[in-house]
């Protein structure tokens, strides 16, 4: 997959939070006014049968020291290797804004990824979680194994990771395939030449194992949980591994893991370009609309000319190429959040003109690079959960099909999406998840979330998690933007809190209407 975002959240203060997806996973950025970084699923099957028994916290517990801003900050020791309990141990980073009156337990949150920072999340708990929720939880935030603090994978140097981010990953030409197939072959050989001990151990059942670990040290009885976008399948792999241990859990912009990784990638195109028609029937209603076309039909037309050039000859922005793959990830950024599409529209204005800056801009901030030319390391772990979690086709053959076939439907964005997830042929660690259904069977009610127009994560995916899980109750959205929770929705904001701080989940099939 290529892009999956968890939410934003506007505050007064000017300070938002971006949840995002790049490569073949999900990434959080936190926006402070500007956006500083901060996920798709699967889990290893041969783990969800293992009888081992899940190694404890060292000492029993975490121990939590002062980290600014009213945060404490501790360390959770997990075996590197589940079958291997006493084995190597991994040290993740694990962070909390303790409760401010009377405590019913921790909120555990996640935002996304793989390659996301819940640490980074955590620390925006005042804007993305209301007063009585913080009030009566302490909020608690950890970075997955692989991910920022937390043993990071690493791949390529940062000369490299420029160049992998800017190969035509919508190849028309035998040069650019060939291109692409030697970079995505670099990119999975430098993971194994940097990284190599800890691939086969990035799954998602691992980092359930991990969470289970991490309610054992907060000393919760069960646990409840906040997650978003990848988030919800770390939700429900942790649920259908420990029914037992679920008090209430929000599992909102979900994925469902019953489906081929393909199809998931062919499914989040086909959302992003809904995104994008949505986007231009509202542009041509303003006032200063870019387009010259006054129809849909001819401004989408418009994205696709501006993508082709692109490809013949890239846009400059501050002293940098804007190559295709750039200038497709620099029109998908503000699709995620209808509260960007005025950024979309600037974007676009001087894309047209010929200038990339923007463009260059938005798809910096997918890719986790500074503006140093430095990277965090949320792509390359991105790719490395996401390719040990999910059954990729070995065959190059097969993505030329998938975006073939998929700029049938997404003409703009099929062909990019599908070839995205090509490093993935090539990895050395063996996928570990064969998709299917995910049951919770026993668990109290799991609360899933959908958003009726989400670009990142259909709703028919929210839809297909909530029948798939035993205990899931649905929740939809009539609204725009990737994930619902504290996006402007009164509705949903009320029914989740009042779930988490009750258990009492809304009537299974509840609509919210939209806003606006």
């Amino acid at each position: 997959m290529l892009v999956l975002e968890g939410q934003r959240v506007r505050a007064a203060s000017g300070v938002r939070l971006d949840v995002r997806r790049f490569g073949s996973g999900l990434r959080a950025v936190v926006r402070r006014p500007s956006r500083v970084a901060a996920a798709v699923v699967a889990a290893t099957v041969a783990l969800l049968g293992c009888g081992c028994a899940p190694a404890e916290p060292v000492g029993g517990g975490l121990a939590w020291s002062g980290c600014g801003d009213g945060f404490e900050c501790a360390t959770l020791r997990v075996p590197l290797d589940y079958a291997v309990p006493d084995g190597e141990r991994l040290d993740l980073a694990v962070i909390r804004l303790p409760a401010g009156g009377d405590r019913i337990g921790s909120l555990v949150v996640n935002p996304g990824g793989p390659g996301s920072s819940g640490v980074e999340y955590a620390r925006a708990a005042r804007i993305v979680l209301s007063e009585e929720v913080r009030e009566r939880f302490d909020i608690v935030g950890f970075d997955p194994r692989g991910v920022g603090k937390s043993a990071p994978v690493e791949c390529l140097d940062d000369v490299r990771l420029d160049a992998f981010v800017t190969l035509d990953a919508s190849p028309d030409s035998a040069e650019e395939r060939q291109a692409l197939e030697a970079g995505s072959r670099e990119f999975a050989e430098g993971c194994e030449r940097r990284s190599g001990r800890l691939l086969a151990h990035l799954g998602t059942v691992d980092v359930a194992r991990d969470l289970e670990l991490l309610r054992q040290g907060l000393g919760d009885r069960k646990l409840t949980y906040l997650g978003k976008s990848y988030g919800t399948f770390l939700g429900a792999v942790y649920a259908d591994m420990y029914a037992d241990k679920v008090r209430a859990f929000v599992l909102d912009g979900a994925l469902d893991p019953a489906i081929s990784r393909l199809r998931l990638n062919s499914d989040q195109a086909a959302g992003f370009e809904q995104a994008l028609r949505a986007y231009a029937k509202a542009c041509l209603a303003e006032e200063g609309c870019p387009f010259r076309s006054r129809t849909v039909e001819g401004a989408l037309e418009e994205v696709s000319g501006l993508l082709r050039r692109t490809d013949r000859r890239p846009l400059q922005g501050g002293g940098r190429q804007v190559t295709q793959a750039l200038a497709t990830l620099g029109v998908l950024t503000p699709l995620y959040d209808r509260d960007s599409w005025p950024e979309l529209t600037e974007t676009l204005r001087q894309a047209f003109k010929g200038n990339g800056t923007l463009l260059l801009h938005n798809a910096d901030q997918l890719t986790g690079r500074h503006g140093d030319g430095t990277y965090s390391n949320q792509t390359e772990a991105n790719m490395a959960v996401n390719c040990v979690d999910g059954a990729y086709p070995a065959d190059t053959a097969a993505y030329e099909q998938g975006a073939a076939k998929a700029s049938g439907q997404a003409p703009r964005f099929g062909p990019y999406i599908m070839w995205s997830s090509l490093p993935c042929a090539r990895w050395p660690a063996a996928p570990t998840f064969k998709a299917h259904p995910l049951k919770a069977a026993g668990a109290a009610p799991i609360l899933v979330l959908g958003t009726r127009r989400d670009p990142a994560t259909p709703a028919h995916w929210a839809r297909a998690l909530a029948s798939e899980l035993e205990p899931g109750v649905l929740l939809e959205w009539d609204g725009d933007g990737h994930t619902a929770y504290s996006n402007g929705s009164a509705c949903v904001d009320e029914a989740v809190d009042r779930y988490l701080l009750t258990g009492t989940a809304p009537a299974d099939g509840t609509v919210c209407p939209g806003i606006g």
